[in-house]
């Protein structure tokens, strides 16, 4: 298996999470990290506990100038970029009927539009190194559950992408792959279980594997194992890899059957709790977010 010692490794959503994980993952096996996030002073912590030899940037991934700077900052610093890994994301609390519309419109920009805009930046550099592309999706691409509209078609979208993205790029020797993580314990995961006891009941109740949480030590391996694989798929557990085989399934008529006593009780619920906060962000994401 090729190894990631030596390599320059860019990360978007890099200050906090599976995308700080997978950097310290990433820098324990050698490799040299570009750091990119709105965070600054969480992205100067984590590049400082990764030791020298390390960059950290800021940028906003919903603008194009913005990771395009931060990117050509890391490719200069480094004098390359290997890989790259379009972590960023957000996760909107609520249903379509009653969620804040800009939320929704928010979170396509960040969890597709970003992705698109860090692989426009990224590439010529990955094409100079015949490098390899990461696009983190989520099971929610291909599993679908009420509550997670803007959140599932964000990452259906980001797969899709990563899909097309990767026949276009193989002349030019460039992998991509995406990453299908489930419930990961990060500080998103964690706030949407706080704000919405609901959502948190709504999880427990789902058939396995979709309910399983993982810990984002054991992902930021899962991720770090990607990159040196070139994976075309990363699966977060593994048994994630069943669902997307039986990506139809959460939408079939027997699921929604099974599932439809607990959503008729806790979607209106839900819509309630949403209202009761008086917005569709967690606090942390409204803050960065404006």
């Amino acid at each position: 298996m090729p190894n990631v010692s030596g390599k320059v490794v860019l990360i978007t959503g890099a200050a906090r999470g599976i995308g700080a994980q997978t950097a310290r993952e990433l820098a324990r096996r050698g490799a040299r990290l570009a750091l990119i996030g709105l965070e600054p002073d969480e992205l100067a912590t984590v590049a400082a506990e990764l030791g020298d030899g390390h960059f950290w940037g800021e940028a906003d991934v919903t603008d194009p100038d913005s990771i395009e700077a931060a990117v050509s900052r890391a490719a200069e610093h480094f004098g390359r970029i290997d890989v790259a890994i379009a972590n960023a994301g957000i996760a909107p609390v609520g249903t379509v009927r009653k969620s804040d519309p800009r939320a929704f419109v928010k979170t396509i920009d960040v969890n597709l539009n970003g992705v698109f805009h860090t692989v426009r930046a990224a590439l010529p550099h990955l094409a100079d190194r015949r490098g390899y592309l990461l696009v983190v999706s989520s099971l929610s691409a291909f599993a679908p559950i009420g509550g997670m509209a803007a959140y599932t078609a964000s990452k259906a979208g980001a797969d899709a992408l990563a899909s097309a993205l990767r026949s276009e790029v193989a002349h030019l020797g460039v992998m991509v792959g995406s990453a299908h993580p489930s419930w990961i314990d990060t500080d998103m995961v964690r706030d949407v279980a706080h704000d919405l006891r609901s959502f948190h009941e709504m999880r427990k109740r789902l058939p396995w594997p979709m309910r399983a949480t993982t810990s984002v030590e054991s992902c930021g391996k899962a991720f770090a194992d990607g990159v040196e694989r070139r994976a075309r798929r990363v699966y977060v557990p593994r048994s994630i890899m069943l669902m997307h085989w039986l990506r139809n399934a959460p939408s079939s008529r027997l699921v929604e059957r099974l599932m439809m006593p607990t959503m008729r009780r806790l979607i209106p619920k839900m819509e309630e709790e949403v209202a009761g906060l008086g917005r569709s962000l967690s606090e942390r994401h409204q803050k960065l977010q404006g």
